[in-house]
């Protein structure tokens, strides 16, 4: 593939994305969405590990917060830091939303769960856009990608409130960072570690989502612990890679010095 088409196709992925979801029609929710297999109690609180389970969104969270925010205009995380400030604010309030949904879940209690994880998942699309872009606006990238996040989740409440909820562009941008973040990192020459760390938390994201529709199967199978609180562990364990990778980022640039990306001079996407 020819260099200019090369640094294009992201774009083009996501314009074949958005055709066939459009050309597919509205995705509804899935029947009886709320029925979750953990039916689990302790001290009072009622489906109690998969409500727990979201303390770890907030332990990675404020983890990320407090080694990086001193650290924000760092070369080695400047230009990806509106992006990364936004997927760390999202993961706090997922702890908080997700927990909250979780004790009652009902379609009006699932908006605070499902507008943090589209912030989350907006944010890390901005970061990583950014930071493999030359000359890209690292603040208007995130900014309006967190306008699409809260517009995803309102459309679907909106179509929701009116007989037919459609969740496409919801699934569209938690599905984005999974296909778009190593594509850009492939054209833009990240760093080895980058690629590896990024790509094994995608990976982990992947295996919750597949947790997450098996919830009862899981549960039948394993006895100790359902599809959907695997799903909240898995995918805890994938944005700890995230951050993990980004301090580990800082502490190598500080030693040794040179470019976070070898490939940042290639161009605009």
């Amino acid at each position: 593939m020819k260099p200019y088409a090369l640094k294009h196709l992201p774009l083009w992925i996501t314009l074949l994305a958005c055709g066939l979801l459009l050309v597919h029609g509205p995705i509804g929710q899935l029947d009886r969405y709320h029925e979750f297999a953990d039916q689990s109690q302790w001290l009072g609180v009622p489906h109690a590990a998969d409500v727990l389970s979201n303390l770890g969104f907030a332990f990675v969270a404020l983890w990320g917060l407090f080694a990086l925010w001193p650290q924000r205009r760092h070369p080695a995380l400047a230009a990806g830091w509106p992006g990364y400030r936004l997927f760390l604010v999202g993961l706090l309030l997922t702890a908080v939303g997700s927990s909250f949904y979780h004790l009652a879940p009902d379609n009006a209690r699932l908006v605070w769960d499902r507008l943090p994880i589209a912030l989350a998942c907006a944010g890390l699309l901005a970061a990583v856009g950014a930071e493999t872009r030359a000359g890209a606006h690292g603040a208007r990238r995130a900014f309006w990608l967190m306008l699409c996040a809260v517009a995803s989740v309102g459309w679907w409440r909106y179509t929701d409130l009116h007989g037919a909820g459609d969740l496409r562009p919801y699934l569209l941008l938690q599905g984005l960072p999974i296909i778009l973040i190593p594509v850009w990192q492939a054209i833009h020459r990240a760093p080895r570690a980058d690629r590896l760390w990024f790509g094994a938390a995608l990976l982990l994201y992947v295996f919750a989502k597949y947790a997450e529709l098996h919830d009862h199967q899981l549960l039948l199978v394993l006895g100790w612990i359902s599809g959907h609180t695997l799903k909240h562990l898995l995918a805890t364990a994938a944005t700890a890679l995230i951050v993990g990778r980004l301090a580990q980022r800082l502490q190598n640039r500080s030693a040794a010095g040179g470019p976070v990306f070898a490939g940042r001079a290639a161009g605009a996407v």
